[in-house]
């Protein structure tokens, strides 16, 4: 943590340097840190999406559930409109720093109605005058995402894998927050339900003013919702650009292969795009690989990526790349 570190006011949400290490056992006195997030740094403005991307097992999720607290960082720090989040401020910014789960079958209480699930923020909070005023709210925040007020007397296990997300939205809303953590909010969805549920992001961005940091595997997903995107690997933020930047000029081998799998409805594009196929397995995050931690499966290493990761760098327009070869 750095005392010293001065927030930029015009960022909502700013990360600096975040560190998420787990320690594992590996003998019987032995222990070794799980690199789960090694050094990310970046910032989210005010009604603005950010799209952090990258395969499974890269800290993606990590990094959200720091962001609010859910895990207590083991090093950096994490700003929400100037003030430092930590163990003390929690507390009082926990209201306006809320997630949408990846899974909707495990995020919701199957012993509580729909309408207690989406009340219970505003218990917590006291976020109402009397058992009217909560009624309505509720009410209000089902119309909101689509559901009929009949629904609130009914519980989780009623409703399909689209409705029950739209339930832990409704309870993401509740408090009126400013930020919200959108954790993998569609890809246990179908495809037609998915577009459903992203417009209904957007919509809610237009109408409150929220801001997103909308993590997916999925890039033509990102791209469709995010103003900016930043790619992830193996803890580590490799290049963040703004969205059409990132999708029309990839810089970072790594996001160029990414890019590259990402499959286009037009038969004439997919004709002529060509897959990169990356070579070898992820490395373990308990071993990781000296410098950058792409070097093992990157065409373009060099015996400098072996020696030192390279930081991101200022392409042009903001457009940031860590690569010692691009």
């Amino acid at each position: 943590m750095d005392m010293n570190y001065k927030p930029n006011p015009e960022n909502l949400v700013e990360v600096n340097d975040l560190k998420m290490y787990f320690p594992v056992k590996t003998g019987m006195f032995s222990r070794t840190p799980l690199k789960a997030v090694d050094g990310v740094s970046f910032a989210i403005r005010p009604g603005e999406t950010l799209g952090l991307v990258g395969e499974s097992g890269c800290g993606k999720t990590t990094v959200g559930r720091a962001l609010i607290r859910l895990y207590k960082p083991t090093d950096g720090d994490v700003f929400f409109d100037g003030k430092r989040v930590d163990d003390k401020s929690i507390s009082s910014l926990r209201k306006d720093m809320q997630m949408v789960f990846q899974d909707p079958y495990s995020s919701l209480n199957p012993r509580m109605t729909v309408e207690d699930i989406i009340g219970e923020p505003l218990d917590v909070h006291q976020l109402y005058k009397n058992k009217a005023d909560r009624r309505e709210q509720i009410l209000n925040l089902m119309e909101l995402v689509g559901l009929n007020a009949e629904h609130a007397t009914r519980y989780a296990h009623e409703f399909s894998g689209g409705q029950r997300q739209r339930i832990g939205i409704a309870r993401a809303l509740a408090t009126n927050p400013r930020f919200i953590v959108c954790d993998e909010a569609v890809s246990a969805l179908d495809v037609s339900i998915q577009a459903q549920v992203i417009n209904m992001f957007e919509d809610l961005q237009h109408k409150l003013g929220v801001a997103y940091l909308f993590i997916a595997h999925d890039l033509l997903v990102v791209h469709h919702i995010s103003s900016r995107i930043a790619v992830m690997y193996l803890g580590k933020m490799v290049e963040t650009a703004d969205a059409d930047e990132l999708n029309a000029n990839p810089v970072h081998p790594y996001t160029t292969s990414l890019l590259s799998a990402v499959p286009y409805p037009d038969p004439k594009i997919a004709k002529t795009s060509r897959r990169i196929i990356l070579e070898g397995d992820v490395p373990s995050p308990l071993h990781m690989p000296s410098g950058c931690p792409f070097r093992t499966r990157c065409k373009l290493a060099t015996d400098h990526c072996a020696q030192e990761m390279p930081a991101l760098t200022d392409r042009g327009n903001g457009h940031m790349v860590a690569c010692w070869n691009k």
